[in-house]
């Protein structure tokens, strides 16, 4: 009898050895998912925002205000944005076209814009066209233009290689070469450079923008030379 109670004691005591390392085990799973948690939730949010960390209002927009003399029929603007990958017109193409228009009416009459910025890039195969079909334009190191022609020069066709700056002169945009590779020995290119210069020099005019735009800055790049343009008072329309 006595024995039979000892058995029992130590079945009980066996099982909840049992029992108790299962909730120990149970506790150190339930541990290590709360730590796992809590670094999942860590790392995927931030700090609550604070009064100081609220970005400031955009004071161009609280500053603005709409002309004393709008007539009924008119809308006014504080600001317009317009961003387009084409702009083409009958005798031009532009890509990649941003522009920002501030003080904006718009009316019957047409469209008056207070201030307009414009940046385009125009396409190496646009600016090419002021010199005639065969002209390449590309871009060349140093920020610089490639323009490659056959030209006629003293009688014979020459292939004509000129690397120059590109710059804004007069509203327009200007390639002006500063060496020129005739393909032949270096005296032969050097007398006759100053024959075939003014035949790659390259003098554009953007079209396709409304009047009062005037070109501002220009840059070359790969795909064409990016051009900035600024007016006041520009209308759009009739």
């Amino acid at each position: 009898m006595f024995a039979s109670h000892e058995e029992t004691l130590q079945t009980v005591l066996v099982e909840w050895t049992r029992v108790k390392d299962w909730l120990i085990g149970a506790a150190g799973m339930l541990l290590v998912l709360g730590i796992l948690v809590g670094a999942l939730w860590w790392a995927g949010s931030k700090p609550a925002s604070r009064g100081e960390a609220v970005p400031p209002p955009n004071t161009r927009e609280a500053e603005a205000e709409a002309p004393s003399d709008l007539r009924g029929d008119e809308l006014w603007f504080g600001d317009l944005v317009l961003d387009s990958g084409t702009v083409r017109s009958a005798g031009s193409t532009l890509r990649d076209v941003h522009a920002v228009g501030e003080d904006v009416v718009t009316g019957p009459e047409g469209t008056v814009v207070g201030r307009l910025a414009v940046d385009a890039t125009v396409p190496f195969d646009v600016v090419a066209r002021e010199l005639g079909g065969g002209t390449v334009v590309s871009a060349a190191d140093s920020g610089q233009a490639r323009v490659v022609r056959t030209i006629e020069a003293l009688g014979r066709e020459l292939r004509v290689t000129a690397t120059g700056t590109v710059h804004a002169e007069g509203g327009k945009l200007v390639v002006e070469p500063r060496s020129i590779d005739l393909g032949g020995p270096a005296f032969f290119s050097g007398g006759t450079a100053a024959v075939v210069r003014s035949l790659v020099t390259i003098e554009h005019e953007i079209e396709g923008l409304p009047a009062g735009l005037v070109l501002q800055d220009v840059a070359v790049r790969d795909d064409g030379i990016r051009a900035s343009l600024r007016g006041e008072d520009v209308r759009l329309g009739p």
